[in-house]
């Protein structure tokens, strides 16, 4: 009898792995064209996925819009292929769920088995209402198939595949598992609690961060907006090569660099202000005066680039607030008049004020917190010992933060090339362009010039050299302090 249960516990658990992989491998295939059941000719886009297709319409309807309207094809294939595509993802998601719920008590598996064998179905239904437009592409007019070009949908052997198999197992654990005792709850190990509550974070995170990872892929290809990849246009570590070699490029990156590491350096330097800043709040006595000091701090993180240098402009250009006091006061003429902000003069130091100035409101947020969490009972007893105020900030405020401070110090160096855009965007002019020419404008620009292999390749070393700065940051600190983040 013990043998029998510890052999139904191991089908079991092979069961939940395969149900539990094959479930993730769906989820993550969404994401990709490759397998798109979707698109069930040539007409529809080969880069859009089967997430692409099911939230949204417009993503099947731009490229064969022309062919529906001369009635080549009926317009009722994408609106069925964009149904499979609704429907399949639906399906996906309720598979997901019931992976999710696999990880609880017996009664929770139970639920999450329902979820699984629904979602299987539903899944599969969408893949053959799919294959049901790929049927409505071939019942067109024959004399416009080859324009067409009706495509089997792999995606439908591939996903219904997978969920066939999903179902079969989920029906399998249904019938050899025990039913639930009467009144138990549904429970989960707080491991699991915990792994689920980050799983959308992480799901996010790949969805923002390494899935762009796949466009990397147009390093190795003469690419031009509009265009396809195919070993036709495949070149290899060209633009890699072309990066150096090249005199004008390799000045224009040195430059943009020299700019970059400029002013992200001013940054790195400075890093200890929002610290101090929240220090110096939480030291205030009126509590009223401290929340408005904080709120009219941090209100500028919130608004947009554009409108602070629409201030900017207001008073340090030409007839600006600055000129114009100083004109009226007879300070200077109106020959002598300049543009503060729109000169090549200090470019890195104003950059470095205009974000310091946004952000450092912001910025303070997080060592508020940390000082809101130490111990108040250390500034009694240093009270007791006769500590004035700027004693207890010497020797148990900032020793409280400074974990906090390191910590945002080593992603700062991590982050050293990425100064953002917008702001860079905004300033920049025909003047400053020499000293305002950061990395991240740089590669905007050459997306603008179409240059899009030269701009992928920047891009990958950016990463490459921000990845090899935060474990190199980080080594240090763990060699001079004995701690680390990684």
């Amino acid at each position: 009898m013990k043998e029998e249960k510890t052999e139904k516990n191991g089908s079991q658990g092979v069961l939940y792995v395969i149900l539990r992989v094959l479930t993730v491998i769906t989820a993550a295939m969404i994401f990709f064209p490759i397998a798109n059941p979707a698109r069930v000719c040539d007409v529809i886009s080969n880069k859009i996925s089967l997430f692409t297709s099911a939230i949204s319409y417009n993503s099947l309807l731009p490229s064969p819009y022309r062919i529906i309207k001369s009635g080549q094809m009926d317009e009722m294939v994408i609106v069925t292929a964009y149904i499979g595509a609704l429907v399949a993802l639906i399906g996906i998601i309720l598979m997901a769920a019931g992976a999710c719920c696999s990880l609880g008590n017996l009664r929770l598996q139970k639920l999450g088995l329902k979820f699984s064998i629904i979602g299987s179905i539903i899944d599969i239904a969408g893949c053959a209402v799919c294959y049901v437009a790929y049927l409505m592409v071939q019942q067109g007019p024959e004399n416009f198939l080859d324009k067409i070009g009706p495509r089997f949908p792999t995606g439908v052997l591939v996903y219904g595949g997978i969920a066939a198999v999903v179902l079969i197992a989920s029906i399998i654990l249904m019938v050899i598992m025990p039913k639930p005792e009467k009144g138990m709850r549904f429970e989960m190990e707080s491991k699991f609690k915990l792994f689920l509550m980050f799983l959308p974070f992480a799901f996010l995170a790949f969805l923002f961060c390494y899935l762009p990872l796949y466009g990397w892929r147009y390093a190795f290809f003469d690419y031009k907006s509009g265009g396809t990849l195919s070993m036709d246009n495949f070149v290899g570590m060209k633009w890699f090569t072309y990066l150096f070699t090249n005199k004008m490029v390799r000045s224009d990156v040195i430059n943009v660099m020299k700019n970059t590491l400029g002013i992200s350096g001013l940054n790195v330097i400075t890093s200890w202000l929002p610290m101090v800043f929240a220090v110096f709040l939480c030291e205030m006595g009126s509590m009223k005066f401290r929340r408005f000091v904080q709120a009219f701090t941090t209100i500028p993180n919130f608004i947009s680039w554009v409108l602070v240098y629409a201030v900017a402009l207001s008073i340090f250009s030409t007839d600006g607030f600055i000129n114009t006091f100083a004109i009226q006061a007879g300070l200077m003429t109106q020959d002598d008049a300049q543009s503060y902000l729109m000169g090549d003069h200090l470019t890195w130091i104003k950059m470095w004020g205009w974000g310091t100035w946004k952000g450092i409101g912001w910025s303070a947020i997080i060592y508020i917190a940390g000082i809101s969490g130490i111990d108040q009972s250390l500034y009694e007893a240093a009270t007791v010992d006769g500590a004035g105020r700027f004693q207890k900030i010497r020797h148990i405020t900032l020793p409280g933060l400074l974990p906090t401070f390191f910590v945002l110090l080593l992603m700062a160096i991590a982050g050293i090339l990425s100064n953002g855009l917008d702001q860079y965007l905004v300033f920049e002019n025909a003047d400053n362009h020499d000293h305002v020419n950061v990395l991240d404008l740089y590669v905007y620009n050459l997306l603008g010039e179409d240059q899009i292999p030269l701009s992928t390749v920047v891009g990958m070393f950016k990463s490459v050299i921000s990845i090899v700065l935060l474990f190199m940051a980080n080594g240090a600190s763990k060699l001079l302090r004995g701690e680390s983040i990684i």
